[in-house]
């Protein structure tokens, strides 16, 4: 299903004159440096194509004819390629590297002046001019790919229609020799598939999807490499153009989740398509609004039950891949409508709803919310796997993994500093909402709200609200503390409240002392009333208590920070 999927999206992208993706027998190329010749193949310059500074620089994209799939084998391109096929240079098989190149261009290019120029720069250049260009040194060192332009012409030697003539009458010359798996129509059977390019984490060359290794137990009946998977060629060049174009680094169809570099496409064009990487992407500099007016979009869309101008019936294809030596892996693969996605996206944002000052983001991004569970919540220490476990059940609508409240409970405990942040408190409330609701015969009333439920009946949250009542008479009594008991006594307390509690309740006494006596009073009765729903201390909370003590915590202290006559609703949409 998923090859059959992109080949659709080929299909319909290559209907769309406009959508710029290759047609069968071309690729688009990066092609940083272009060989200048006259009409006779006199070398005239390179011309440099690459845009941006220092390291960041990057060759223009050119539309080339399809590039051979290599391994150890000598495999020409034609009429582009990297130095040591142009050149013969920087390799031990140079010579051969060329002499391929030259007869692949002698052998399939129609006889005519600039042929035979081509020819005869490739056959006499002379090193030593070439070494005293300024491109050289990168060339050199970057080792690119580099392609053929006449200086009276504007685009490249192999963009001209002769060329053009023969790339397509080789694409169209089909033998039927095998019944094609994704089309059921006869087609030349690929051997070797085209190389994926742009997950992040695989080989700069590519890595394979499908792939068999020749002779090492995975032939079957005889067959070798691709005959075992019968794809035609055809079909082979549409999934593999497709799926490269969705992962091309100025795709704005892919987005990376950790490890897992997903793409997404519908049947047929949508806004939501578009607008997709909005839902999950950090806010950016050049629009700060951009990703919550997509949010938005999705929570005006309610009442239709699709996306903006989309009906919601549209099919939509989620794909994540993560490397593998040289193949890749599928993470997740996921089908359904546009409706669908979004009810599920929508109930995500939902889910995080939390009470919140005015200076938080107004909806989290995976990248903050993944980072506030990780260590110096930083990305690139998030535990293994929750990216993709995450991602999985925000678009599915299932209970998110239990590996997300070990990592953020874990965060908390070791953040003395920050402790519980608005982010972590939505993270943890989420959790624990869908975990709650996926269980069958499940209390309402257990349900965790955006703000203090003073009805709440989980121990957990209670005593989460008493600590953060009696941080606060701390913080009172002795105005300027450098560190409170939230940073010497939150983990034991979430823990093993009876190992603290009766302590710090002690000690609570000499800090009221300190208050006048109407402040001290209503503490007092505040205390009383968190305390009138437990009867005793519990030696041990287990990790859904503990979650819900953070969200106690939460919630009473912006409680006790928010000023009665404000208005302390989250800001977000609001359902009717």
């Amino acid at each position: 299903m998923i090859l059959q999927s992109l080949k659709e999206y080929y299909d319909r992208k290559s209907a769309d004159p406009e959508s710029g993706i290759a047609p069968i027998g071309w690729e688009w190329k990066e092609i940083p440096f272009i060989i200048v010749l006259d009409k006779k193949g006199t070398f005239i310059q390179f011309g440099d194509t690459r845009e941006g500074d220092g390291a960041k620089k990057r060759g223009k994209l050119f539309l080339i004819p399809q590039g051979v799939k290599k391994s150890v084998n000598i495999a020409p391109n034609l009429l582009w390629g990297s130095p040591d096929y142009i050149f013969g240079i920087e390799d031990r098989r140079g010579n051969e590297k060329r002499e391929a190149f030259i007869n692949r261009i002698r052998l399939e290019l129609p006889d005519t002046g600039k042929k035979d120029a081509i020819i005869n720069f490739l056959s006499s250049f002379s090193l030593s001019d070439l070494e005293k260009t300024q491109q050289w040194t990168d060339i050199i060192k970057t080792k690119p790919n580099l392609s053929f332009r006449f200086e009276e012409d504007l685009h490249l030697y192999c963009q001209s229609q002769e060329v053009k003539l023969v790339v397509n009458q080789i694409s169209n010359n089909i033998k039927p020799k095998g019944l094609c798996l994704l089309t059921g129509e006869k087609d030349d059977i690929s051997i070797l598939h085209t190389s994926i390019k742009g997950v992040w984490g695989a080989q700069s060359t590519g890595a394979n999807i499908v792939s068999f290794q020749k002779n090492s137990g995975y032939d079957s009946y005889g067959k070798e490499q691709g005959l075992n998977a019968p794809v035609g060629e055809i079909a082979m060049f549409a999934y593999t153009t497709a799926l490269n174009s969705l992962l091309d680094r100025k795709s704005s169809q892919r987005i990376q989740i950790g490890e897992a570099s997903t793409v997404f496409w519908s049947d047929r064009q949508t806004r939501f398509e578009q607008d997709f990487s909005f839902f999950f992407a950090e806010t950016s500099k050049d629009d700060p609004d951009a990703g919550n007016r997509r949010i938005k979009n999705l929570f005006d869309s309610l009442k239709t039950g699709g996306y903006y101008e989309d009906s919601g019936k549209e099919k939509f294809f989620i794909l994540g891949l993560s490397p593998n030596a040289g193949r890749l892996s599928v993470r997740f693969w996921l089908r359904g409508t546009v409706a669908e996605f979004a009810g599920n996206i929508r109930k995500h944002f939902q889910d995080l709803e939390i009470v919140k000052s005015k200076s938080e983001p107004l909806y989290y991004s995976i990248f903050r919310l993944l980072a506030n569970t990780a260590v110096q919540d930083k990305i690139e220490n998030v535990p293994p796997n929750i990216e993709g476990d995450f991602m999985r059940a925000i678009l599915t609508g299932a209970p998110y993994p239990q590996t997300l409240l070990h990592a953020v409970l874990r965060r908390i405990k070791s953040d003395t500093a920050n402790r519980v942040k608005p982010v972590r408190a939505a993270l943890i409330k989420a959790y624990l909402n869908r975990h709650l609701c996926a269980g069958k015969n499940y209390d309402e009333k257990e349900v965790l709200q955006m703000g203090l439920d003073t009805s709440q009946l989980s121990i957990g949250y209670n005593l989460g609200r008493l600590f953060a009542v009696l941080e606060k008479i701390q913080e009172e009594a002795n105005p300027g503390l450098n560190a409170t008991i939230r940073e010497r006594y939150y983990g034991a307390a979430c823990g093993s409240p009876v190992s603290v509690f009766p302590t710090l309740m002690r000690l609570k006494n000499h800090h009221l002392a300190k208050l006048h006596k109407g402040r001290m009073t209503n503490l007092e009765k505040l205390i009383g009333e968190i305390a009138g729903h437990f009867e005793e201390f519990p030696p041990h909370l287990n990790l859904y208590e503990q979650g819900k003590f953070a969200i106690g915590y939460y919630h009473q202290r912006q409680d006790l920070f928010t000023s009665k006559k404000e208005d302390s609703q989250v800001e977000g949409i609001k359902l009717t």
